[in-house]
């Protein structure tokens, strides 16, 4: 099923909503601290480099399950401590980067809701942001799991 959504990019968004057992402060950590990045977003040791303010870069290494490597780039557009970041990612070929959002609101001490919306220039490349997005938030919520328990 094909949603067009007219957006400024005129592209393809989708929206990721889970409610994690953790407060924001401890989300936004694990978000934005390269060893903790690299430990749940299935990035390569030693690869995240992370300067989380606006017009900060970052970058990593992304592994997939079968080993493949794919090298990521890009800097933050918008940082709000410890509940809002825009994400530029480098696209290469394009001009702009393309933009994703992370959104933390906590409803309780350990309860954080964590949104993450992007849109993409067709609907191939918003499904494959999609699952990539889903797997981010898989390792985090294992992760952060990982933690309560440590």
């Amino acid at each position: 099923m094909s949603t067009e959504q007219k957006t400024p990019a005129n592209g393809f968004s989708y929206t990721l909503t889970r409610t994690l057992d953790a407060p924001a402060a401890r989300v936004w950590q694990a978000w934005t601290t390269p060893d903790q990045y690299a430990q749940w977003a299935h990035a390569a040791p030693g690869s995240v480099e992370l300067d989380v303010r606006p017009g900060g870069a970052w970058k990593a290494t992304m592994v997939t399950p079968d080993g493949a490597e794919f090298p990521l780039t890009g800097s933050y557009l918008e940082v709000a401590e410890p509940s809002h970041l825009v994400i530029g990612m480098d696209i290469p070929g394009r001009p702009e980067p393309e933009t994703m959002t992370m959104e933390l609101t906590e409803q309780g001490p350990r309860n954080t809701v964590i949104t993450v919306s992007q849109t993409c220039e067709s609907a191939e490349a918003r499904d494959g942001a999609e699952q990539g997005s889903g797997m981010l938030l898989d390792g985090l919520e294992g992760f952060l799991a990982e933690g309560a328990r440590g």
